[in-house]
């Protein structure tokens, strides 16, 4: 930000911002009737269907670093996490409210980075930006997405949906966005006193994707309606496989087994993982913010969910009396526990 012309907000007033920042968004949804631009957005679900809403909020210095998190990033990032809420219902997400408390010390043109890293997620997932807020803050930027979605209500699944011997399946690959943060603390640690820095990202591009750009698996939401499959269960991964599959099974009252040769870990998580003697598999775990689908379907779609090619089947439940374990390649069995997301310390 510092090449860059610096406008301060008070030049442009509550208003004044809003207009600026949210002028490019156009509606592009038949549900969207009123989207910015008034009091309230005016919002209908497709006919037969039910309206679904989520909200998240991140705080800076809790939930993101602007030392080393690009604005454009952020914007994005900040929409995917609210729509994996919206997918791991097994909907559609359409419409998006964003507010935000900001800082003096940012600029407009660094607000302007930031809506468009949110414009370019909203554009590439069709969905509306339609609302939001904006006020001045003490403790830095704080950003609220509501996002809002659509389904069926025969196709809406819950984490309380799973039975005595579904299968336990996962998308992409786990462990790399906890990765990725280890290495920007790495980076911002190791340069910290240097003039002019330059870090080492070279061959781990793809972990720094995973944790500063994380995309919704919404396009698993469609794989799974085009196959006709219906989930008994569904939960994101945000804070870790072993916590969400532990909420999945508590909600569901019932036990699971993960098997630890099926979880896939992507080569640069492993590789980094070893370079920073850390254990790639307590980063699948553990590390969290993977934006990924867990989910459960009865043991006879085996074949069919494997033909899909995008899930890998890790797991099934069991009696709840039998709890939530890991099981490694010698038949030992490690009890799950919810850690969250591990320190990057």
């Amino acid at each position: 930000m510092e090449s860059k012309k610096r406008t301060e907000i008070s030049t442009l007033g509550q208003f004044g911002l809003i207009e600026r920042l949210t002028r490019d968004f156009t509606p592009r949804n038949s549900s969207t009737l009123q989207g910015v631009g008034d009091d309230a957005a005016v919002l209908t679900p497709p006919t037969g269907e039910e309206l679904l809403c989520t909200t998240d909020t991140l705080f800076e210095g809790v939930d993101f670093d602007l030392t080393y998190f690009p604005l454009k990033h952020l914007g994005y990032k900040v929409v995917a996490a609210a729509l994996s809420d919206i997918a791991a219902m097994n909907a559609t997400p359409s419409q998006l409210l964003v507010s935000l408390g900001v800082s003096a010390k940012l600029p407009v043109e660094a607000l302007d980075d930031l809506y468009e890293g949110i414009r370019f997620a909203c554009r590439e997932q069709e969905i509306d930006l339609v609302g939001g807020d904006t006020r001045a803050s003490m403790t830095g930027l704080t950003i609220t997405a509501t996002a809002l979605g659509h389904a069926p209500r025969e196709r809406i699944t819950y984490r309380r949906g799973a039975k005595l011997h579904d299968l336990i399946c996962i998308t992409g690959n786990l462990g790399a966005a906890y990765m990725g943060l280890r290495l920007l603390e790495r980076e911002k640690r190791v340069l910290a006193d240097v003039a002019q820095p330059e870090p080492q990202f070279k061959g781990y591009e793809y972990l720094l994707e995973k944790y500063l750009k994380p995309r919704p698996r919404t396009d698993i939401i469609d794989l799974l309606a085009q196959e006709k499959i219906q989930p008994t269960a569904m939960i994101d991964l945000t804070d870790g496989l072993a916590s969400d599959l532990m909420q999945l099974c508590k909600a569901s009252g019932c036990g699971a087994r993960i098997y630890l040769e099926r979880i896939p870990i992507a080569r640069q998580t492993t590789a980094l993982a070893e370079e920073m003697h850390a254990d790639p598999v307590v980063a699948a775990l553990n590390g969290g913010e993977d934006y990924e689908l867990l989910f459960t379907v009865p043991l006879a779609l085996q074949e069919q969910v494997m033909r899909l090619g995008v899930v890998d089947v890790i797991g099934h439940i069991t009696e709840e009396s039998k709890g939530c374990y890991l099981v490694t390649p010698d038949g030992s069995e490690i009890r799950l526990k919810a850690q969250g997301f591990p320190d990057p310390a």
